[in-house]
């Protein structure tokens, strides 16, 4: 017994002294910033009542012997038979309050298409029911609110912009539900591009996020929002994804004060500038983006913008490349005047654009009519392109295959299932579909079946979506 005290007794004493020692090492205590950030840190529970799954008619429709009839008996020897009837899907994530009355950011994909929203706090008191105030599908991210009664504990968006690479943060938020989770680790990359959406722009981190973590905060040593914690690398251990807070500040003004987001818009479309084509444009450097084409009737076509021009500064400010280009106008409101430095035929010159808005509409008219490599089509709703060698390696895929989803009508069943911009179709009905005229023969021939099986690929986890095919 004396000998259990006293390894008690020094085990106790050596956990006591651990802050001391990495206080003396130079290491970060983080028992404060936890303590304090975690009141404002929430646990969000969703509610949604799916309509009867395709799936279910998929089945009525496989032939015998079919592999997929394996698969819906595991299913329902697990799940039970749900003979087509509405099913519950409860999700969780987590946010921050942002103001003492109650408004809370968090990722639009933790909402969306809830029926129900509920919230709760760290010491579990009580559940707060939420309205969704306003949400952003292109940057996902999404402001909530509850009736608070008491004044609540709030967190300030800081600098992403300053945060430097190698800089200590926390994560706060509720992977696999297990609420009011602690991690720490430190920036690892900024602007980083993974293929979930047209303004990637990520911190990377090693601190450690998991699902559930989506939506929480990942702060500076200061106790400031740098980043909203939203992707994982499914493939790898530690590297996680968070929307910089300077990119989502102004999102987040907008979608509080229930408004919808505006973008502006030149109507072109653009790629990087490589040496090779930079050395064929006698710029002196591969930088700025090469416009591939001019929309008919565009705000960048009524400024006189050529398909074959480079856009090198906006209003005065340098596009490294395309995808900054993509940022600034965005950036920028509908109506705004933009002035577009630009190597036109070996020269430079600036043109004055007024732009438009971007929205659905404007970005279909963009939208070639094709099936090449670096066209788009549609199909059930879906505008596709198959998937290219730079954009395979952005996606995480493995090698170059299947199509990438360039927008989803909300409308149809493929936005009612969930299917999102970034989403790489790689099989249909178990046939891998590389361009979408393959795409279009496997709807073809199986389509007495009155519907398609679809795998899909989504920052590196696979899951099958059925969709059904109009008779």
């Amino acid at each position: 017994m004396i000998r259990k005290f006293k390894t008690l007794t020094l085990a106790f004493a050596f956990i006591m002294a651990v802050p001391l020692i990495a206080q003396a090492n130079g290491l970060p205590v983080f028992t404060e910033l936890a303590a304090k950030a975690g009141k404002a840190v929430v646990f969000i529970s969703t509610e949604k009542t799916a309509a009867p799954g395709h799936g279910q008619q998929f089945r009525q429709q496989v032939p015998e012997g079919h592999p997929f009839h394996e698969f819906f008996d595991r299913f329902d020897q697990f799940f039970g038979q749900q003979q087509g009837q509405p099913r519950k899907q409860l999700g969780q994530g987590s946010g921050f309050v942002i103001t003492s009355d109650g408004l809370i950011v968090t990722n639009n994909h933790v909402i969306e298409g809830a029926d129900k929203v509920t919230v709760r706090f760290q010491d579990n008191k009580k559940i707060y029911e939420a309205k969704v105030v306003g949400a952003d599908r292109e940057t996902d991210l999404a402001v909530i609110k509850i009736k608070a009664d008491k004044t609540l504990s709030t967190l300030p968006l800081g600098n992403s912009d300053a945060i430097q690479v190698g800089e200590w943060v926390l994560a706060i938020g509720n992977p696999f539900g297990l609420d009011n989770t602690v991690t720490a680790g430190i920036i690892s990359a900024k602007h980083r591009i993974i293929g979930a959406g047209p303004f990637d722009n990520f911190l990377q981190t090693d601190a450690s996020i998991n699902p559930g973590n989506s939506g929480g905060p990942l702060l500076n040593m200061r106790g400031e929002v740098i980043g909203i914690n939203t992707a994982i690398n499914a493939a790898a251990d530690n590297i996680g994804f968070a929307i910089p807070s300077t990119q989502a500040e102004k999102i987040i003004r907008q979608l509080q004060q229930g408004k919808i987001v505006q973008r502006g818009w030149l109507g072109v479309t653009i790629q990087r500038v490589g040496e090779t084509q930079a050395k064929a444009l006698g710029l002196s450097e591969p930088t700025g983006a090469l416009i591939a084409s001019v929309g008919k009737g565009s705000p960048a076509d009524k400024g006189g913008v050529k398909q074959g021009d480079v856009i090198l500064e906006v209003n005065g400010k340098k596009v490294e490349d395309n995808n900054d280009l993509l940022k600034q106008i965005a950036g920028l409101a509908p109506g705004d005047k933009a002035r577009l430095g630009l190597w036109s035929k070996g020269k430079k010159v600036t043109k004055n654009v007024t732009l438009g808005q971007r929205n659905d509409k404007s970005l279909a008219a963009m939208t070639p009519k094709g099936q090449g490599p670096t066209k788009t089509a549609e199909v059930l709703g879906m505008q596709l392109k198959s998937v290219t060698d730079q954009e395979a390696q952005a996606l995480g895929l493995d090698k170059t295959q299947g199509l990438v989803v360039v927008t989803v009508d909300r409308n149809t069943a493929a936005g009612e299932e969930g299917i999102r911009q970034g989403d790489v179709i790689i099989q249909a009905n178990q046939k891998d579909v590389n361009t979408v005229a393959e795409l279009k023969s496997v709807i073809k021939r199986d389509k007495k079946r009155g519907a398609v099986m679809l795998l899909i690929k989504r920052q590196g986890q696979n899951s099958f979506v059925a969709l059904p095919l109009d008779k």
